[in-house]
């Protein structure tokens, strides 16, 4: 099976504005992905780190990239094909409730 890391942006007013059977629905959809071993989180507030050259690491607070709406969370899950991996995220919270996900093939490193 492939790994995808899952990126979803969503805001509080989407996620309130959203029929709460359907919201519920996506958080029992969470909870299987959880149960299936998918890696979960909920974005806190990040920091970039800089160490141009190894000449001395600096860190900003902020994020670098910018969206019309916040991150809200990631997750690392499971799929046989992008295909699947879409069909997987297209129930969760962020996706419902007036979000995006964005998902991105995982590649390990040798």
């Amino acid at each position: 099976m492939a790994k995808f890391v899952t990126i979803g942006y969503g805001d509080q007013d989407g996620y309130d504005r959203t029929d709460a059977a359907v919201r519920n629905d996506a958080h029992a959809h969470d909870a299987r992905l959880l149960e299936a071993g998918a890696v979960t989180g909920i974005a806190g507030s990040p920091v970039q780190v800089r160490n141009h050259g190894g000449a001395g690491m600096t860190v900003e607070s902020g994020s670098f990239m910018f969206s019309a709406l916040p991150v809200a969370g990631f997750s690392i899950i499971e799929a046989a094909t992008l295909e699947e991996a879409v069909e997987l995220v297209a129930k969760t919270p962020c996706a419902v409730a007036q979000g995006v996900v964005e998902v991105w093939p995982l590649q390990e490193s040798p």
